[in-house]
């Protein structure tokens, strides 16, 4: 017997709803699931950020954070960091908030991304929880301790130490240290009233010493003559200057207030001309200085943003390098913001009146000398894995900038060369790397910050770095050494 033609109209016409409203649900669990998720008026996604673990965090094989499950209703889960303190810059932290690569990554960690949510999407429909993506780092663990370690005991007590080291050909950032630190432990999900506390604390810090804000990549110093390196690549691309042209290295009287500006010693190629590589190898303060004068604020500015000064460096996204800066301005004794004059382009030349730059902006310029004056985007996250090891996000290299031509690049790697086997860092010689020291005067009762900053090894380089240290003294004595022992540590791989 056939169907009435009415019941069967509404037969179809309900099978049409049905399979309207399944691909409607399917559409709003997959398709709209994260613009959902982040709405402001969804309340859910704040009570349900701990009750799943989060992906795990490694770097060469090394599982440096995991979520682990607290025995609690709220949080379900915590999250716990191994040796905290020591991989903090780059990790950050969570606890609803996050930083660096937590911050970052924090869709994909928490099992969000549309990439996870999209490729699972039955699962999603059912109600199933999709799990976090893995995040594997390009930190080199070994390194990173050294480093860590060496910062502690070289930097004086109370003030601060940083360093960097990058792969010169890719960009993946073999280091990134930073003294003090914190520990992420006491500011995870499971600690707390106690760790909201804590990170309070740390957050509200006084003075100069803000362990959350760490000192290789979030915090910049001024760094006295290692910026030699910066003007002279902009002298030798606007002056037409080279390693072999004569300049005068002997006593530079200041355009505006008549001062002399003094040479830490006026003996060998300080004592009056010698080449250009010379006055590097030995830190002729007045020879760069002059350079300074003879391009002009202006021209010394823009040869700096080339290599990245001016702007924050984006590592990954939404994790950015604190800006390094050659300004135009300066301020005058009363605080009143003025251009900036002869005196103060003179001493903006060696790396001191207001010019700074983070470790890892003085660690792209070593990149640049070292790499026929290429510079290669920095970043941490090599790979970013599912659960089920599909793979997510490979590091692709990219290049930042071309800094200068490959012939100044390779000009001016030879006299950081020479700065090792003849100027102010023999005391190197033999530990495989080239570079330029640096000591920053910052005005009592703030101590020197003290860098190196070069290449290894010294032949055919593979990696840039830089170190500061604060403290008395010089960088030779107390920033050199420091990058040997972890330049030793990078090489040995």
């Amino acid at each position: 017997m056939n169907m009435d033609k009415p019941i069967r109209r509404v037969a179809i016409f309900g099978l049409l709803l049905f399979f309207g409203l399944m691909a409607q649900v399917n559409y709003v669990q997959g398709s709209q699931a994260e613009d959902l998720r982040t709405d402001p008026n969804n309340s859910r996604q704040y009570s349900d950020l701990f009750n799943s673990p989060r992906g795990t965090i490694s770097a060469g094989g090394v599982v440096l954070v995991t979520s682990q499950e607290t025995g609690k209703d709220n949080p379900k889960y915590g999250r716990s960091y191994k040796d905290g303190p020591i991989f903090a810059p780059v990790t950050g932290y969570f606890n609803g908030n996050a930083t660096q690569v937590e911050r970052a990554y924090n869709s994909l960690l928490g099992g969000k991304d549309k990439r996870i949510t999209q490729q699972r999407w039955f699962d999603t429909f059912i109600g199933k929880k999709a799990e976090g993506a893995n995040l594997e780092l390009s930190i080199n663990t070994e390194a990173q301790r050294v480093a860590y370690q060496r910062l502690r005991a070289q930097t004086q007590e109370g003030r601060r130490g940083g360093a960097v080291v990058m792969d010169i050909k890719t960009g993946a950032i073999q280091v990134a240290a930073s003294w003090p630190s914190f520990d992420p432990n006491e500011v995870a999900p499971q600690a707390g009233e106690k760790g909201a506390k804590r990170l309070q604390e740390l957050d509200g810090a006084r003075g100069v010493l803000k362990p959350l804000v760490d000192n290789a990549l979030s915090q910049t110093f001024p760094p006295g003559s290692s910026f030699k390196a910066v003007t002279s690549a902009v002298g030798m691309e606007r002056l037409n200057l080279s390693s072999s042209t004569t300049v005068n290295t002997g006593q530079l009287i200041l355009p505006e207030s008549g001062r002399p500006l003094p040479n830490s010693h006026d003996s060998g190629s300080c004592a009056g001309q010698a080449p250009l590589k010379g006055a590097f190898a030995e830190s002729c303060n007045t020879s760069f200085a002059k350079m300074a004068l003879d391009l002009g604020i202006q021209q010394l500015h823009q040869g700096a943003e080339k290599f990245g000064f001016g702007k924050r460096v984006t590592l990954e996204p939404d994790m950015y390098a604190a800006k390094s800066d050659v300004p135009l301005t300066t301020q005058d004794a009363s605080g009143k913001t003025i251009p900036t004059g002869g005196d103060a382009t003179a001493r903006s030349g060696i790396g001191q009146q207001d010019v700074r730059a983070t470790p890892l902006q003085m660690a792209m310029v070593a990149a640049a000398i070292a790499n026929k004056g290429k510079i290669m985007n920095p970043y941490v996250v090599q790979k970013v894995r599912a659960k089920d090891q599909s793979e997510l996000y490979n590091a692709s290299p990219k290049q930042y900038a071309q800094a200068m031509s490959a012939d100044h690049a390779a000009q001016l790697a030879d006299m950081m060369r020479a700065v090792v086997s003849e100027g102010t860092a023999k005391n190197l010689q033999g530990r495989n790397i080239a570079g330029k020291t640096g000591t920053a005067e910052q005005g009592a009762p703030i101590p020197n910050s003290r860098w190196f900053v070069g290449f290894g090894p010294v032949e055919n380089p593979r990696y840039a770095f830089a170190v500061i240290t604060e403290g008395p003294g010089d960088g030779a004595t107390n920033a050199g050494p420091v990058a040997a022992d972890i330049m030793a540590a990078v090489l040995r791989k």
